[in-house]
Order: C-alpha cells, then sequence, then structure tokens
C-alpha cells in the first residue's frame, strides 16, 4: 500500500528542511522506534525529520500525500499506547524543534505556543506571571502537541477539566499538506461544526498540528492537601462521592493502594507523612488565601474522619506538599522500575463504580497468581492499571497478561465505562476499542478519517 522512502525522497526531505534536520539509517535514534511503552515493541522509520515550521511540516506532507508515504507525527515520545511509533516504516515527523511560547496575552488570557513546548516549561513560565494553566497531567515532560492530541487529563482535572477545555484554538496541517485555523483567542464559538474539537484528541491520524492557543486562568494563591488514610478500600472509595457532593469540589482527589505508596517510597528513597494503611486519598483544595479554603478542608475532613478515616494528615507548608505529591508523581516510574516487563489498562468508570471494578482487579491477582498495581484519579473514575510481569517466563507472562486485559477491559464495557480516560488508544489498544464501541460508531470514525486523510498516510495503523 505504502511506498518506501528513496534517495530521491530523502533529498527533497533535505531540500525542505535542511541536511540537519533529516535523519536515515544509523543516525536515527533508538528512542524513535518507541514510545514509554517498550512492551508495545519497536519500529523504526525510514527517515525522521525534525521540523522547524509550519511552512515544512506542510511541505513535507504534501510530498507524502503525492508518493503515499506514511507519516507518523511525534512530540516528546512520552505516551503510554504506542501512538507515536513507525508500525508502516516511512517518515517520522518530529515536531520537538518547534518549541517556542510565541506568546502569553494577559488580556484574553491566552498563551499561545508551537506543539513542541514541554508542559512543564509552560507551567512554569505561565506560573511565574501570576497565571495558571490547569491542566496537569502526571508526565511533565510531555509536549503540549502530545497532550493535545491525546487530550491528556491529569490531576486537577476534577475541579479544572482536561486538555481538552483548555484549547482555544490550533493551527493544523491536514494530509495533503494545506494550512488551516480552527478556533483562536476568542472565547465562545457557535459557527458551524467544532472542528477543533474533533481534532483533539485524534492522536495524529487526522492532521498535524502546528500551532496551539491555550486558554489560561488567574492563579491560585494557596493550596492545601490532605493525607486521608483508611483501614479497609472500600471505607476509602465509599467516600468520593460524598466528597464530590460537598459544596465546593477539590482541585484533585486522588486514590492509592499502601503497595504501590511503598513502591513510590522505595523508588525516591524519601520518608512519607504515614505509610502503615491499606489505602489513602489525596484531597487538595485551592484559593487565593488559607482562609479562603479553609472551611472547604474542614468539612472534608470531619466528613471523612465521621465516615470511617483513620485519620487526616494537613500537608500546608511546600515541604509537606513535596513529600506527598512527589511520591505520587513517581508512581508510574516506581512500578516501571520494579518489573521487567509489565502492561497498562487505562480505564474510566463512574466514580461510584471504583470500588467494584479494583474488587474485580484484585480477584484477577489472585486467580492469575499475578502482581497489579493501580492508583488514579477517584474524582472523576480514571484508573491506572499495571500488570507486572515479575519472575514469570515470556511464554506464561503473554497467556497471563493477555487474559487479564481481556477480563479488565471486557468489565469495564460491562460497567458503561470506557476504554481510556486519558493516556489515548494507539495501536496497543485499538482491538479493545472495537470491541467496546458498535459498528456504527466505528463507521463514522472511518468516515471521519477518509475525509481529513483520504490516501490514510497520517499515523497508519493507530485508533481504528
Amino acid at each position: 500500500m505504502f511506498k518506501k522512502v528513496t534517495e530521491k525522497d530523502i533529498k527533497t526531505f533535505i531540500a525542505i528542511c535542511g541536511e540537519k534536520s533529516v535523519f536515515t539509517e544509523k543516525a536515527i535514534r533508538e528512542e524513535y522506534t518507541h514510545d514509554e511503552m517498550i512492551e508495545y515493541g519497536a519500529y523504526a522509520p525510514e527517515v525522521v525529520i525534525e521540523c522547524n515550521t509550519t511552512e515544512e511540516i506542510s511541505k513535507v506532507l504534501k510530498h507524502c500525500n503525492e508518493e503515499m508515504i506514511p507519516v507518523t507525527p511525534r512530540g516528546s515520545g512520552t505516551g503510554l499506547c504506542g501512538g507515536a511509533v513507525a508500525l508502516h516504516g516511512g517518515v517520522l515527523l518530529s515536531t520537538k524543534k518547534m518549541n517556542k511560547i510565541l506568546e502569553i496575552d494577559k488580556n484574553t488570557l491566552t498563551g499561545v505556543v508551537e506543539p513542541g513546548v514541554l508542559l512543564l516549561e509552560f507551567a512554569s513560565v505561565v506560573n511565574d506571571m501570576g497565571l495558571l494553566y490547569a491542566p496537569d497531567p502526571g508526565e511533565k515532560s510531555a509536549s503540549l502537541g502530545g497532550n493535545v492530541m491525546t487530550n491528556a487529563g491529569g490531576m486537577r482535572a476534577v475541579k479544572y477539566g482536561v486538555t481538552r477545555d483548555y484549547v482555544k484554538g490550533m493551527e493544523v496541517v491536514l494530509a495533503n499538506g494545506n494550512i488551516i485555523e480552527v478556533g483562536g483567542k476568542i472565547a465562545k464559538n457557535s459557527s458551524g461544526y467544532s472542528l477543533k474539537d474533533l481534532l483533539i484528541g485524534s492522536e495524529g491520524t487526522l492532521v498535524v498540528v502546528s500551532k496551539i492557543y491555550l486558554k489560561l486562568l488567574p492563579k491560585p494563591n494557596k493550596m492545601i492537601s490532605l493525607l486521608i488514610p483508611f483501614h479497609d478500600f472500600k471505607t476509602c472509595m465509599d467516600m468520593v462521592p460524598v466528597i464530590m457532593n460537598l459544596p465546593n469540589i477539590p482541585t484533585t482527589l486522588e486514590f492509592m493502594e499502601q503497595a504501590v505508596l511503598e513502591d513510590s517510597r522505595e523508588y525516591l528513597g524519601k520518608t512519607f507523612p504515614n505509610n502503615e494503611y491499606p489505602a489513602y486519598l489525596i484531597v487538595s483544595y485551592s484559593g487565593n488565601n488559607k482562609k479562603e479554603i479553609e472551611d472547604d478542608y474542614a468539612d472534608c475532613a470531619r466528613i471523612c474522619l465521621e465516615q470511617g478515616a483513620v485519620d487526616v494528615f494537613i500537608s500546608d507548608t511546600e515541604e509537606r506538599q513535596e513529600a506527598v505529591w512527589s511520591a505520587r508523581g513517581a508512581f508510574l516510574e516506581a512500578i516501571k522500575s520494579s518489573t521487567p516487563e509489565m502492561d497498562e489498562c487505562d480505564v474510566v468508570v463512574d466514580i461510584d463504580k471504583v470500588y467494584d471494578f479494583l474488587q474485580f482487579v484484585n480477584e484477577l491477582s489472585t486467580q492469575y497468581q499475578i502482581r497489579i498495581r493501580s492508583f488514579g484519579h477517584a474524582g472523576d473514575g480514571n484508573l491506572h492499571i499495571y500488570v507486572c510481569k515479575d519472575d514469570y517466563s515470556d511464554d506464561k507472562w503473554k497467556v497471563i497478561v493477555k487474559a487479564c486485559m481481556d477480563a479488565m477491559y471486557a468489565k469495564a464495557k460491562e460497567m458503561k465505562g470506557q476504554v481510556s480516560g486519558e493516556h489515548g488508544i494507539g495501536h496497543a489498544k485499538k482491538e479493545y476499542l472495537r470491541q467496546s464501541l458498535d459498528e456504527t460508531q466505528m463507521e463514522l470514525m472511518k468516515g471521519i478519517k477518509q475525509v481529513f486523510d483520504p490516501k490514510g498516510i497520517l499515523n497508519p495503523g493507530k485508533i481504528l
């Protein structure tokens, strides 16, 4: 179906982007063959092009579309479902060099960035200006373009929403090289179909994003977090709907099990305020001063203690906040470092079904005698579950991990949940997406793909 890249093509790419931006054969770094989940396989592109401008992206795509060369867009490569790997070879189009913050407009509360800007860099710059970029995905070294193309969530999604809610507009390049803008600095838009929202979360299968307009907020001056231990997981999870029904929604509402906390503590080599109990919630409230949020966290603490919490540890200093959130931020790396291989499930269910789903996961762990770690966003029902290979042989691991994944995704479907809450589908989870949707939905998605990319050159083999 696709054409192999020739020397003539490479000369064209060099003419467009310059010799220092085009890499072939041994010059292609190993990291470009996979994302963070090496377990999903390594796929070498025939050529890597690190584009510098929208115009370069446009010319590269125009050539590839004419020549039937597949193109895999890529940001920082921090994804967890094989979304930015070149399954069919061809061109891996990197936007990492397009890393300029173009504008911070305080009048319209808009940040304008290129797609290669890192989340941590942008968050720091706007923070220093007294502003807040609300989305807070766990992987801070991710690119903003990647965040937009996967509709990344994060720990502050409970109060503020996900990346989609903070994209005001985009400049994107179509598969044929045409450049269009959808949305912009404007605050509202009811003008026809929302192409912007259709493209967010499309994982590079419809367009390549080249500029992003992001919504900013005034920065809250104070945040206080509560670490709340429980004697058992059911009491812990039963508190989630109760907390969500309090007058003020928390900024974050996370759950974790003692085992994951121990993994993180060992990985970081740091102490933690408390690690004696089976289950924990981390709840935080933010506002402009301590007094403004005292009633919020006092109500939360009181009702948790009344309904079975062991204690409530208040983190109201920078040092205490760092102790809690550094441990939470290290969960994924801690689990990865503890096992030679793992697979991840990123399902989302109703918040009042989280306990039932995790009980099902524990039953799988017992049934298959395999270690499974879980944590996630209790306030929106997004669970991160990791099945760990540990000492199993390769053959036995493949059988067990598939059985566990099949069972968890089937359970999520039974509970009216979804395959992914924030990590996307990529190529690793597309079969589970197909199983979760009916034929009409799948055909609609295929039709959308056909409209934007009729030759199918953009990130082939992903999602559908």
